[in-house]
């Protein structure tokens, strides 16, 4: 059963090898270039597909362990609000010298986490030496606003990640920690299709709002197919999500 697609694969491979040789006329090499987008769509779809199911099936009941010698280029992404102060309550006993260098993301229509974000790094300037203070902020428009319609979502949430998609190819962060607003959707998505591309091996890890009691948040509920490690803070989200791990308030 394996006989046509083997068959077909040998012969692109050929039809690829005639035209890096310059044996193929334009035509040819027209069809050989459509043949060749074709077969790697597939492959790259059924990748993503493959990487979706590992992913929503892994179970990660702790934070991953980091090396002590070794930092990790970390992507914060802040919401406004409570979002706001808990990943920055989270960020301020972190060990600066094992997320170096971070990068923080928030929306341009936030006015005040931006100081707030200042605030803490100054703090946790005085736990590590001058190479690992480095961070700096982007700002990126939000996917979608409270009350916002369907149709106006759809469109700024496409703007959003293509705003989102050139500051992602620059850093490649591998670790992009999020906490629930939906600024961090598209950061996400576009981390995981990098990773179906092999152009980068970032992981996500998202913790759901200690707001959330009984069912997770629209971002949450997407991103629990996405995320690496999804961490919850009342023990009845646990219960009824399996894949996520309850680690009490942060």
């Amino acid at each position: 059963m394996y006989s046509l697609p083997l068959t077909y694969f040998i012969s692109l491979c050929e039809k690829v090898l005639n035209l890096l040789t310059g044996e193929d006329d334009f035509w040819e090499m027209v069809n050989t270039i459509y043949h060749l987008c074709i077969v790697s769509s597939c492959f790259f779809l059924c990748r993503f597909i493959y990487l979706v199911h590992k992913t929503s099936n892994n179970v990660v009941k702790i934070w991953p362990k980091q090396p002590k010698d070794k930092s990790v280029s970390t992507m914060i992404v802040i919401g406004s609000g409570g979002h706001t102060t808990e990943m920055l309550r989270l960020m301020r006993v972190m060990t600066p010298h094992l997320y170096c260098p971070r990068t923080y993301v928030m929306a341009s229509s936030d006015k005040t986490s931006e100081f707030k974000v200042h605030v803490v790094e100054e703090h946790l300037a005085t736990k590590a030496s001058k190479k690992y203070r480095k961070y700096s902020i982007f700002k990126i428009p939000r996917s979608r606003d409270v009350g916002q319609s369907f149709i106006t979502s759809f469109v700024s949430t496409v703007y959003s990640f293509l705003r989102c998609l050139p500051m992602m190819l620059y850093h490649r962060p591998e670790l992009v920690l999020c906490n629930g607003p939906g600024t961090c959707i598209p950061i996400c998505i576009i981390a995981f299709v990098l990773r179906t591309l092999f152009l980068s091996n970032t992981m996500i890890i998202f913790i759901e709002s200690v707001c959330r009691v009984d069912s997770l948040s629209m971002t949450g509920k997407i991103l629990y197919y996405f995320a690496d490690v999804f961490l919850v803070q009342w023990p009845d989200l646990e219960q009824k999500y399996s894949r996520t791990a309850y680690v009490g308030r942060v």
